[in-house]
């Protein structure tokens, strides 16, 4: 089978992670990845920020749940390493442009053997004051908007493959 479909049909999300940080060479891989994606009329407007300290990241869940009202445990996951993927508010293509490379992320990183989660939770909170303040102290520019983040580690365990829908194809020749 080619091995770029073997890789899309075998990423799966993760939500256990073991606590083992990425090695840097896996992480300059998976980001090289990202930064490659395709950009509406390449603009590349995105910022990449790699989160790795559990206080900074604890510090951003705990305004996503006061904004979201969640439940005290969650954490996205309790990655080791947590990649926010920005982009300009005025920029139209933002969202796809950072879906893209958040796609890109997520391939490099399975067939590095490390398990990915898509969080996103941020894109309609990024205003709200407290939620601002800790993007800020990220150095994430104001006038971004956090599209997606991927949660990234080492697999706890191995989930399993969902179904997928037929009839979601339809050719028109």
């Amino acid at each position: 089978m080619n091995e770029v479909l073997q890789n899309i049909l075998t990423r799966r999300s993760v939500r256990a992670f073991k606590e083992e940080q990425l090695k840097d060479e896996e992480l300059d891989l998976i980001l090289q990845a990202g930064v490659n994606a395709p950009s509406g009329m390449n603009k590349q407007s995105w910022q990449f920020t790699v989160v790795q300290s559990k206080e900074k990241m604890e510090k951003l869940a705990k305004v996503v749940r006061e904004a979201l009202k969640r439940d005290a445990g969650y954490n996205f996951y309790a990655p080791p390493t947590l990649i926010m993927l920005s982009n300009d508010r005025d920029n139209t293509n933002g969202l796809a442009d950072c879906s893209c490379a958040l796609e890109n992320i997520f391939l490099m990183a399975n067939s590095l053997g490390i398990g990915s989660c898509w969080v996103n939770q941020l894109k309609n909170i990024c205003d709200e004051k407290e939620v601002r303040e800790v993007l800020n102290s990220f150095e994430i520019p104001e006038n971004h908007i956090v599209w997606g983040m991927a949660a990234l580690g080492y697999p706890a365990n191995t989930p399993k493959a969902h179904g997928r829908k037929d009839g979601v194809i339809k050719f028109i020749k």
